[in-house]
């Protein structure tokens, strides 16, 4: 720390930083300051110095040599294919990490993340921050003090029904690792194994599809950037069936653009032996009108309870597509366990777990084959 205050660096200035991290960051400027900034083209780096940087914050085009500063923390916002490589010469150079999501294109990146996390006894945590939404909170709540008893059975949900990302790298599977699955099916895998508390997988069968992806064209989420239907490497939709170790099953639904009537994402729903509960969200929202409906018996009868899970930050529908409801707690939850105020709430075990599914719905895929882990 320097006059009191965390000395944080940005890796990638693309989007995700300037949409999620950076502009929280920014919110606690007498506990954080960002002073260093890397990115491959350096017009991105400074723009985002000028935009977020302390007056004399420096800018760098190698990672490393951001590495050799003075630093608190880095936040690792880079395409899908580095995160592994970057976070683990961070930790080994003795700096605390938070990496956005997923943790890794595979579970080698993945356990290579996890073991110099080990060796280093630094912090690292995945930017999942959909587990700091109202709902989830309220859900995992739920889960622990037992209201739902056993949960044996759940979906996780990650559907858009026109929704391809048109900038940077998403359609890129070398650079991403693939589509929907990894993008979005990554936040609803990770907050339905939280609730459940179950992170022990046994056996993966999953397909993937490229149907409507190369055939569709526009700027569907938007901008005024279109994607090439010819160019189109990853798949539009994703499915998944899980079962685990003691018996409990998760089906994961994952898509970009797929013929559905209802649109549901980073969401889950789950089944116990006492209650049940469904989040819900009309994805055309403003994003204050999330529900979270809890199916149990009370004096004997079958009722359906509403929480209020309503989210205190208001979000513009223009503006929906870059809301990331639970980013602000996120970062207090990471500044907290920072300034060893506090504990993680992302372990990067789980979030191995996360990557270990993915990479095994794809190879079920590619196999035709149930994957044994």
């Amino acid at each position: 720390m320097k006059n009191g205050k965390l000395q944080i660096g940005i890796i990638g200035c693309g989007n995700i930083a300037n949409t999620k991290h950076m502009p929280n960051l920014a919110k606690f400027p007498d506990r954080v300051e960002i002073v260093a900034f890397c990115d491959l083209v350096a017009e991105k780096a400074e723009r985002a110095r000028a935009k977020f940087g302390t007056p004399n914050a420096q800018v760098f085009t190698d990672y490393h040599q951001l590495l050799n500063l003075d630093l608190d923390a880095v936040h690792v916002c880079t395409p899908n294919r580095s995160h592994a490589d970057i976070t683990v010469d961070a930790l080994e150079a003795g700096r605390n990490v938070m990496c956005e999501k997923p943790m890794a294109i595979d579970s080698a990146g993945a356990r290579r993340m996890v073991e110099a996390q080990k060796r280093s006894g630094k912090l690292l945590t995945i930017g999942y921050q959909n587990r700091y939404r109202k709902d989830t909170m309220a859900l995992k709540k739920l889960a622990e003090t037992g209201e739902l008893g056993e949960i044996y059975m759940a979906k996780a949900h990650a559907l858009r029904r026109r929704g391809i990302p048109n900038w940077g790298v998403f359609t890129n599977k070398y650079e991403q690792g693939g589509g929907p699955l990894i993008d979005i099916g990554t936040h609803s895998l990770d907050i339905t194994l939280w609730i459940m508390d179950n992170y022990k997988p046994v056996s993966v069968v999953g397909s993937t599809y490229y149907k409507l992806g190369r055939s569709l064209a526009g700027d569907e989420q938007g901008t005024d950037e279109h994607w090439n239907p010819e160019t189109f490497e990853v798949e539009d939709s994703a499915f998944g069936f899980v079962k685990f170790e003691n018996g409990a099953t998760v089906f994961l639904e994952s898509a970009w653009a797929l013929n559905t009537t209802n649109q549901k994402q980073a969401m889950t729903t789950v089944y116990g032996t006492k209650a049940g509960a469904e989040m819900d969200y009309p994805f055309s929202g403003t994003g204050t009108d999330r529900r979270l409906l809890v199916n149990k018996i009370v004096a004997g009868r079958q009722t359906i309870e509403e929480l209020d899970v309503t989210e205190t930050d208001t979000v513009s529908s223009s503006d929906l597509i870059f809301s990331y409801p639970g980013a602000e707690q996120e970062c207090i939850t990471w500044l907290n366990a920072l300034e060893g105020k506090g504990d993680l709430v992302v372990y990067p075990q789980q979030a191995y777990v996360v990557t270990q599914i993915l990479e095994a719905i794809y190879r079920s895929n590619e196999t035709g084959t149930i994957v044994k882990l």
